[in-house]
C-alpha cells in the first residue's frame, strides 16, 4: 500500500511541474512571438524613417542639379537632377507601400505628393527656360519663389512625417523592450523553474534508481540465499519448466543421480536425463511420456524409488508447477533404511530379551539346583567309578544348558559384563594351545600379531569365548582341513565407514579378525548369520547360537563386527573392540579343578527365594565350613540380618527378590548399618539393578547362575580374603585377585 502511494504522490508532483513547464513554455512562446512583432515594426518604422529621408535627399539633389545647370548651363549638372527625378517617383510609391497602414501617414503623403509634383515641375520650367532663354529667362522664373514655397512645403509635410514615425518608433521600441523584459523575466522563470523541475525529476529518478538498486540488491540477496538453501539441501532439487528444459538445480541433484557435469547445464531436456538413467546400476527416472500424462492428469506429487549399483536407495519426487513444469526432488533413503535395519534388530532385541529375561531366572535357577545336588553327591561319591560317570554326564547337559542361556543372554545383551583395560596381545597367545587342541590337527592354526597394538575395552572372558565361538565355526566350516588365521590389529573406523554403517561411532578399534579356508558362504547366508537360531549345519548339529553371542557381545561391548566371505574363498569375521585409555589388566586362566576348595568360618546370610536354590546354596557353604543363615526374601533378609547384624560378615543375595525389597537395595540397607560386611550377588538375569548399559556396576561382585560348587567356594573366599591362592591338579598355583598362574 505504501509504494503505491509513493508512485502516485511521484505521478501527481510530475503532472504538476509539467503543467508548470507547459503554462511557462506558452507564455515565454507567446511572448517571444510578440518580441519578434515588435522587432518587425521596429525595422518597418525604420524603413519608413529611411525612405522619407531618402526622399527629402532626393529632392534636395534634384534642386542642386538643377541650380547646377541654371548656373553653368552645362548638362553633366543635370545628371543628379535626372537621378534625383526618378528616385522621386519610386521613393513615393514605396513610401505609400510602407504607410499604408497608418492613415495620418497616407493622409500627409496624399498631401504631399502635388507638392512634390509642383515642386519638379517647377525645377523642369527652369531648366527648360535655361536652355531655350538662357540664364536671364531662368533667373526670372526662380524669382517668383515659387519652388522655394514647394519646397517648404514638401519638407514641411516630410518633417511632420518623419516625427510622427519617430514617435511611432520610439513608442515601439518602448513596447519591444517591455516585451523583451517580460520575455528575459519568463525565460528566468522558465529556466529556474526547468532547474527545478531538472532537480525534482533528476530527485525523483535518484529516488528511484536507489529504490531500484536496493530491491535488485534484496533480490540478488534473496537468489543468494535460495541458492546457499538448495545448494544446502542433501537432497538433489531439480527444476524443469514447461518445455521440459532444466532451469535450476543443486550440487546433490548431480551426485545423487551420478550424472556427467556435461549434461547437467541450463536448458538440458529432461528426455536426456531419463535416457541416461535407463541404463543398468542406476535409479531409473519416469520416460518423458509418463512425466507428460502424469502433467495432464492432474497436479499431485508422484513418488518412486531407485537403486543405484553402489546400493544407495533413492526416493525420487515429482511435483508439478501451475507453470506447467515440475520439480524432482531426490532423497537418499540409504541412512533411514538403516536406521529402521537398526530400529528392527533392536526391536527384535527388545523382544528377545523379554522372552529371555522372562524364562532365564527360573531356567538358571532349575540348572543352579540341578548342577549344584549333582556337585554336591558328586564330592560324596569319590570311589564310585560308575556313579562319578554318571553324574559328570548330567553335570555337563546341564552345563550344556547354562551355555545355552548365556549364548542367548549374550545375543540379546542381556549379559552382564565386566569390561576392562585388556592387553589382547598378551592373552590372546595363550588361546592358540587350546584351539590347536580343540579343533584337530587337520586345521592349521596361525597368528599375526601387529606391533604396538592397542589395548581393548571388553570384558575378557566374553572375548575369549567369542573367538573359541568363531574357531569352532571356523573348524565346521573345513571339514577336509584348512587354515585356521588369528589376526589382531589396530584400525581406526572414520566418519566416512560410520556413515556406510549406522550403528559404528567413529573412532580407534583394537581389531580381532578370524579368518578360515572353508567353503564360504552366499550372500544371503551372510545376512542372516548373526539371526538367533539360524544355522547352517544339519539338524542337531548347531543351536544356532554361536554367532548370535558373539555378535551381542560385540554390540554390548560398544564395538563393531564384521563378516566377509564368498562360496569358496573362505571366512574372515572382524571384530572390533573401542580402544581402551586406563590401566591394562593382566588376565589369566583359573583353575576349573581345584585339589581343595578354600574354605572359612565366617558368617554368610544367603537370600534366595527359590527355595530349592536357597537350600542347595546354603549346603555348599556349610559344607565348607561357614555359619550360613538363610531368607526367603529381602524383608526376611532384613528381619535375620537385624538379629544377627554384629556375627553377619557375607551377604549371599540374589537380584531378583520378590517384594518390595529387591538385592540391590538389600545390600543398601545392610551396608548402611554395617560398612565391613561384604556382598556377593547371585543371578540368572541380572535387570538394571547392578547393570548399567550392559556393564556391571563398579566395585560389584557377581556369581551368575548356575554356578559351580568350586566357583562359589573361590568367589565367596576371594571376597572375604580368607584366600588368595589355589592349587589345581598339576601342582600349577593360582592368585584369586589377579588371576595370573605360577
Amino acid at each position: 500500500m505504501t509504494k503505491h502511494l509513493v508512485a502516485r504522490a511521484n505521478i501527481l508532483v510530475l503532472g504538476v511541474l509539467l503543467a508548470l513547464l507547459a503554462l511557462v513554455g506558452t507564455a515565454t512562446w507567446e511572448r517571444m512571438n510578440a518580441a519578434r512583432d515588435a522587432r518587425e515594426w521596429s525595422r518597418h518604422s525604420y524603413e519608413v524613417l529611411t525612405t522619407m529621408k531618402d526622399l527629402a535627399i532626393a529632392l534636395r539633389d534634384a534642386e542642386r542639379g538643377q541650380r547646377g545647370y541654371l548656373l553653368t548651363g552645362k548638362d553633366d549638372y543635370l545628371r543628379p537632377y535626372d537621378t534625383a527625378r526618378d528616385r522621386i517617383s519610386l521613393l513615393q510609391g514605396e513610401l505609400r507601400k510602407l504607410t499604408a497602414d497608418n492613415p495620418a501617414q497616407e493622409k500627409r503623403l496624399r498631401s504631399l505628393g502635388p507638392t512634390i509634383q509642383h515642386k519638379l515641375e517647377e525645377l523642369a520650367q527652369t531648366v527648360q527656360a535655361r536652355r531655350d532663354g538662357g540664364f536671364e529667362a531662368a533667373l526670372r522664373i526662380v524669382d517668383t519663389d515659387a519652388g522655394r514655397g514647394f519646397m517648404r512645403a514638401a519638407e514641411g509635410t516630410l518633417s511632420e512625417m518623419l516625427a510622427d514615425e519617430q514617435a511611432l518608433l520610439a513608442s515601439r521600441h518602448t513596447d519591444s523592450d517591455a516585451r523583451a523584459a517580460w520575455v528575459r523575466w519568463l525565460v528566468i522563470a522558465g529556466s529556474g523553474l526547468a532547474i527545478l523541475t531538472l532537480i525534482v525529476a533528476a530527485k525523483l529518478l535518484n529516488d528511484a534508481w536507489s529504490r531500484s538498486f536496493k530491491s535488485e540488491i534484496a533480490q540478488r540477496a534473496l537468489v543468494l540465499r535460495l541458492r546457499t538453501t538448495l545448494d544446502s539441501l542433501s537432497q538433489g532439487v531439480a527444476v524443469f519448466g514447461a518445455d521440459g528444459k532444466l532451469k535450476h538445480w543443486n550440487g546433490c541433484f548431480q551426485a545423487l543421480l551420478d550424472l556427467p557435469k556435461a549434461m547437467v547445464r541450463p536448458g538440458a531436456a529432461y528426455a536426456a536425463f531419463a535416457e541416461h538413467t535407463s541404463e543398468p546400476g542406476r535409479p531409473a527416472l519416469e520416460s518423458e511420456e509418463q512425466v507428460q500424462h502424469g502433467s495432464r492428469d492432474a497436479a499431485e506429487t508422484i513418488t518412486y524409488e531407485g537403486t543405484r549399483a553402489d546400493g544407495h536407495h533413492l526416493e525420487i519426487r515429482r511435483t508439478p508447477m501451475p507453470d506447467g513444469g515440475f520439480v524432482l526432488t531426490i532423497s537418499d533413503m540409504t541412512k533411514r533404511a538403516q536406521a529402521e535395519a537398526v530400529l528392527r534388530e533392536a526391536q527384535k532385541m527388545q523382544a528377545i530379551g523379554q522372552l529371555t529375561g522372562g524364562i532365564a531366572h527360573d531356567f538358571n535357577n532349575l540348572l543352579q539346583v540341578i548342577l549344584g545336588n549333582l556337585e554336591f553327591v558328586r564330592a560324596k561319591l569319590e570311589g564310585d567309578v560308575k556313579l562319578q560317570t554318571r553324574i559328570e554326564r548330567a553335570t555337563w547337559a546341564a552345563q550344556r544348558g547354562a551355555t545355552l542361556t548365556g549364548q542367548l543372554l549374550a545375543f540379546a545383551r542381556k549379559q552382564p559384563l565386566a569390561p576392562a583395560a585388556i592387553d589382547i596381545a598378551a592373552t590372546m597367545p595363550d588361546l592358540i594351545p587350546l584351539m590347536r587342541r580343540t579343533l584337530g590337527e587337520h586345521i592349521d592354526v596361525r597368528y599375526v600379531e601387529t606391533a604396538g597394538l592397542w589395548p581393548a575395552m571388553a570384558d575378557p572372558a566374553q572375548l575369549e569365548s567369542a573367538v573359541l565361538n568363531l574357531a569352532l565355526n571356523a573348524r565346521d566350516a573345513m571339514s577336509g582341513g584348512g587354515r585356521l588365521t588369528i589376526e589382531l590389529g589396530n584400525k581406526v573406523l572414520d566418519d566416512a565407514y560410520a556413515r556406510a554403517h549406522a550403528e559404528v561411532i567413529p573412532g580407534d578399534y583394537a581389531m580381532v579378525a578370524v579368518s578360515d579356508t572353508g567353503h564360504g558362504m552366499t550372500p544371503e547366508v551372510v545376512a542372516r548369520v548373526f539371526e538367533p537360531f539360524f544355522t547352517t549345519k544339519p539338524d542337531g548339529k548347531g543351536t544356532g547360537l554361536g554367532l548370535a553371542m558373539v555378535f551381542g557381545f560385540v554390540k554390548q561391548s560398544g564395538g563393531h563386527v564384521k563378516i566377509y566371505s564368498e562360496p569358496g574363498q573362505g571366512t574372515t569375521v572382524k571384530i572390533y573392540l573401542p580402544r581402551a585409555l586406563g590401566m591394562v589388566r593382566v588376565t589369566g586362566q583359573r583353575s576349573v579343578s581345584p585339589i581343595e576348595l578354600p574354605r572359612g568360618s565366617a558368617t554368610v546370610l544367603v537370600v534366595e527365594d527359590e527355595p530349592a536354590v536357597r537350600e542347595i546354596a546354603c549346603a555348599i557353604l556349610g559344607d565348607l565350613g561357614y555359619r550360613v543363615l538363610e531368607a526367603s526374601d529381602g524383608e526376611d533378609g532384613l528381619r535375620v540380618f537385624g538379629a544377627n547384624a554384629a556375627s553377619i560378615d557375607l551377604l549371599l543375595t540374589d537380584v531378583i527378590l520378590p517384594g518390595e525389597v529387591r538385592g540391590r537395595e538389600l545390600a543398601e540397607r545392610i551396608l548402611a548399618m554395617r560398612p565391613e560386611v561384604k556382598v556377593v550377588f547371585m543371578s540368572g538375569y541380572t535387570e538394571n539393578s547392578i547393570v548399567h548399559h550392559g556393564r556391571l556396576d563398579e566395585g560389584v561382585n557377581l556369581i551368575g547362575k548356575p554356578f559351580k560348587r568350586e566357583q562359589l567356594a573361590v568367589k565367596v573366599a576371594e571376597v572375604l580374603g580368607f584366600a588368595t591362592t589355589i592349587q589345581d591338579q598339576t601342582g600349577k598355583v593360582f592368585d584369586l585377585r589377579s588371576g595370573r598362574g605360577s
